[in-house]
């Protein structure tokens, strides 16, 4: 599943638009939410995303349903990462789950195609680095 997310400044808002369908989802009772749950990985599906931060050009903040952020920490550099209005989340594997950097990449528009980025780990945030994370976002 491939999503689409947009930013507006100066507090990131995003709408959440499909871009594509893969032939294989899963939903919350399969195997892999529940070997996911069970193993105590902290897991979001992509079309939950709805809205990002670019920290840097490695590291973006997404925002999953109304109260989740997830760092996500990027292999190198994602050319127009930190300065995009819009990414996409495209997963892989045939799962719409998103519990380690494997399972997705990022998708940013550039003038001459789109930039394929690959995530190297996930980390939901907790309660605290939300709080702060929300707070430096509004300075």
């Amino acid at each position: 599943m491939q999503s689409i997310l947009h930013r507006r400044a100066p507090i990131a808002f995003a709408l959440l638009a499909g871009l594509g369908t893969l032939a294989a989802c899963t939903d919350a009772g399969s195997p892999a939410s529940a070997s996911a749950q069970g193993e105590g990985r902290q897991c979001f599906r992509a079309e939950q995303v709805n809205g990002f931060a670019p920290l840097d050009d490695e590291t973006v903040h997404v925002n999953v349903g109304a109260n989740d952020v997830y760092r996500l920490d990027l292999f190198g550099p994602c050319p127009d990462v930190d300065w995009s209005l819009r990414i996409g989340i495209r997963s892989r594997g045939g799962s719409n789950w998103v519990c380690t950097g494997s399972d997705a990449e990022l998708i940013v528009p550039s003038a001459i195609g789109p930039n394929r980025c690959q995530i190297s780990s996930i980390r939901k945030l907790t309660d605290e680095e939300i709080r702060a994370h929300r707070e430096s976002r509004r300075n």
